[in-house]
């Protein structure tokens, strides 16, 4: 089987905003192999742009993606597929069944693109322990969403595990909570069965919805891959040209 080339286009960020509500900032991965040019969860509105500067860095074209894989259907995974129009988008029968089935109300789930995706041609539905990918299996981690799904791309020697919000940053990883779950009990459950897998082979990787790349040491504790980069620009003051920035990262 032939490896796949991984990058991640837009790092996850582990933060909420006290007074706005979720940042949104997820991680959106493009993976390319096996003649396909696939996307990992496609972000929010707010990633727009950042997102289409790096998918140019990579010169990939919006037309050229094949795939849109979805971990879970909350809108700072999924609005964004309605910018790849040649691709199919894969995401679990499950969410899509429970997601469709949802009144409008405070939380989540853009009420209109889950329409779409519910009666969309192009979309196709994966199950618990399926491959549906050349290489890339689907594993049920249900907690934070009820259909949720961890991906795991196998890569040769090593695999590649998205864990999406199931287990959205290293400190729910460590402390095998999570923060936002319909059900602590099915979220503990699912943390265990990503951890089993994770630990499967030296040298796997996780990549988590909001935040780093992760690897895991010789006592299979988790360390960072790269560098978190997140700040915010300000107008505190009385003229435009001017603004401040707060760096998110040298906490």
């Amino acid at each position: 089987m032939g490896t796949y080339q991984v990058d991640v286009l837009i790092q996850g960020f582990p933060g909420r905003a006290i007074c706005h509500g979720g940042l949104g900032w997820s991680t959106v991965t493009l993976i390319r192999g096996h003649n396909r040019t696939i996307l990992l969860d496609v972000g929010a509105f707010g990633m727009r742009k950042p997102l289409e500067r790096r998918l140019k860095e990579y010169d990939v074209k919006p037309n050229e993606v094949t795939d849109v894989i979805l971990t879970h259907a909350h809108y700072d995974h999924i609005v964004n597929f309605t910018l790849f129009p040649n691709a199919t988008i894969w995401i679990g029968d499950l969410e899509m069944n429970w997601a469709a089935a949802q009144e409008p109300g405070f939380n989540p789930i853009p009420e209109l693109y889950v329409q779409e995706l519910a009666s969309s041609s192009r979309v196709k539905r994966v199950l618990d322990h399926q491959e549906f990918l050349p290489g890339i299996k689907a594993y049920a981690v249900p907690g934070h969403t009820p259909g949720h799904l961890l991906f795991v791309l196998n890569n040769g020697l090593v695999d590649i595990l998205f864990s999406g919000d199931s287990a959205k940053n290293r400190a729910e990883l460590m402390s095998r909570k999570v923060i936002d779950t319909d059900s602590m009990e099915e979220s503990a459950h699912s943390i265990a069965l990503i951890w089993n897998i994770w630990k499967a082979k030296k040298g796997n990787l996780l990549i988590p919805g909001h935040d780093l790349t992760m690897g895991l040491d010789e006592n299979d504790q988790p360390y960072y891959i790269g560098e978190r980069q997140a700040a915010i620009s300000v107008w505190f003051s009385e003229k435009i040209e001017h603004s401040d920035m707060i760096d998110l990262t040298s906490i």
